[in-house]
């Protein structure tokens, strides 16, 4: 059984969605919304697996909505409005429902679903959470089989993991999508330092420094110890008064 939502401004919208998956058994509606906010909120709570999110909607957008969910369901875009399908499939929606839209093309549309798997939502999230903030405060990360964000202020340190990131808190790891130097170009200075290729801290997660050698060992609040590599040694002078 999958958990559906129903995100759309217009009665109409909503009651078009909900007619046509009725011919669904798999797909029961937890609950619907008229508006960004109760979206999130409904979202949030409910923990879908498919949501139809309408785009243009009192209080936010449908791409705002997605930018501020805890976990990242199936999305179907369904609007009246054209001009956003590139953006749409930019972000690997599933489908996009340009309203009027027929029983046929809504079957089409569910079809896909069966095919979407958990890297589809992926890159959905990661464009919109990381790509558009200068310096973001959350940030997308795989734990188990689930899509979650994090808040950045609490990862301690990153570690490079192959093309990947694993991501470390006091109590958990977690897998970034994206590699290590592309972490480092996005999250802010002032706060992560790289102090070795395979290495980032977070400034405020920093316990003590010790000397080693001609270089410096970085003891996390989480007990964690992280070499300095040479290379990195003027970035460790932000850790000195």
């Amino acid at each position: 059984m999958k958990k559906v939502i129903v995100v759309d401004d217009e009665q109409a919208g909503r009651k078009l969605i909900k007619e046509y998956l009725s011919n669904y058994e798999d797909f029961v509606i937890l609950d619907e919304a008229n508006n960004g906010v109760d979206a999130v909120n409904s979202i949030n709570k409910f923990k879908p697996d498919l949501v139809f999110l309408d785009i243009q909607m009192p209080g936010m957008t449908g791409f705002d909505v997605l930018k501020k969910l805890d976990e990242l369901p199936q999305i179907i875009f369904s609007t009246a409005y054209d001009q956003y399908a590139l953006q749409a499939f930019e972000v690997h929606a599933v489908d996009y429902l340009l309203k009027p839209y027929t029983k046929e093309r809504f079957k089409k549309a569910m079809d896909r679903i069966a095919n979407d798997e958990i890297n589809t939502a992926r890159p959905l999230a990661e464009s919109l959470i990381l790509d558009t903030a200068k310096h973001p405060e959350r940030i997308l990360v795989q734990y188990q089989n689930k899509l979650i964000t994090i808040a950045l202020k609490d990862v301690v340190r990153i570690e490079a993991y192959g093309d990947y990131s694993k991501l470390v808190t006091a109590e958990k790891t977690f897998l970034s999508n994206y590699g290590i130097s592309t972490l480092e170009e996005k999250l802010d200075s002032n706060q992560f330092i790289r102090v070795h290729r395979s290495s980032i801290i977070n400034l405020n997660a920093v316990q003590e420094l010790n000397k080693y050698l001609k270089s410096y060992d970085v003891t996390m609040t989480n007990g964690d110890v992280v070499r300095v590599s040479r290379g990195y040694m003027d970035n460790i002078k932000k850790l000195m008064f």
